[in-house]
């Protein structure tokens, strides 16, 4: 009796690539999740026709290294290019292009919340389980900053367009300096602009940039340096706002006096007396079981 011959739905691309594609942008893995977050800000998926097109990720050739390792840890076949032009911010830009034209990779991508053409306003975080320090680390390295102000202050910041991003940027790092931000986009140009400085900076860079992770080497070189501010003698540390509650205003209204209010809640009379003004000009809303 002749050999059977294995069918097509027994054939895998694993096969005809000669690697292992399982685990690959398995979000748990730091290194995937980081990756992931920086193609979701600074990644581009394009369609072609019938099932063609191409994930690519262009930068400045000096951060060509992350490039090689976004090859490195895709088992897919993918290129790295580089080109001089101009722009209208530099007149010689030199800059290094990685391409990933493969279907299957690209299908998983927009499955995990990489969509096909613009995506600023419409990238958010991954659903599940993610390495999430790691995945943030990928989206500040691609939309936001690590250093010095001009004044010399330590400081992290988050420029994007979506709104899911920033609210995320705002909870993770909250949760691990303390620090509560508003989100708020910038009535010149519509983005949010998140901006950590002095110790929080610190803690938030210390946190992200933990020792041998994927990363910018120079943005992993700048955050190792806000370890070394000290906050001059004399400088005044400035409380976090304290936000008020449902329950608060709830007070506020049922007292309908500042002084009294103030000793309730340990608060000061001005910010009761602001706070009843704001709930009663109809600047903030009266809580709804009122």
């Amino acid at each position: 009796m002749a050999e059977r011959e294995p069918s097509a739905q027994q054939f895998t691309l694993d096969d005809a690539l000669g690697v292992d594609t399982t685990g690959f942008m398995n979000l748990k893995d730091p290194d995937y999740a980081y990756m992931f977050g920086f193609l979701q800000a600074d990644g581009h998926l394009a369609k072609g026709t019938g099932q063609k097109g191409r994930l690519t990720a262009e930068i400045n050739a000096r951060d060509i290294d992350i490039l090689r390792e976004f090859q490195r840890l895709t088992p897919y076949n993918s290129s790295i290019t580089e080109r001089t032009r101009s722009t209208n911010f530099a007149a010689t830009h030199h800059s290094a292009t990685w391409t990933l034209c493969s279907l299957e990779a690209r299908t998983l991508l927009t499955n995990l919340g990489l969509p096909y053409g613009r995506k600023s306003k419409e990238i958010a975080p991954p659903r599940g389980q993610f390495a999430q320090r790691d995945y943030l680390r990928g989206v500040i390295d691609a939309d936001g900053s690590v250093g010095y102000t001009g004044q010399g202050y330590p400081f992290v910041s988050l420029t994007t367009q979506s709104t899911a991003i920033g609210a995320y940027m705002c909870f993770y790092a909250g949760k691990i300096t303390g620090a509560e931000r508003t989100l708020k986009r910038n009535a010149r140009d519509g983005i949010y602009n998140i901006l950590y400085t002095k110790e929080n900076a610190q803690e938030l860079a210390a946190h992200l940039y933990y020792k041998d992770c994927l990363s910018l080497e120079r943005k992993q070189v700048a955050a190792d340096s806000l370890s070394t501010w000290i906050r001059p003698a004399g400088m005044r540390i400035a409380p976090d706002r304290r936000r008020w509650s449902g329950w608060e205003d709830r007070v506020l209204l049922r007292l309908n006096d500042d002084a009294a209010s103030a000793k309730e809640l340990g608060r000061t009379e001005k910010s009761c007396y602001i706070r009843l003004w704001r709930l009663r000009t109809g600047k903030v809303p009266i809580p709804a079981d009122h």
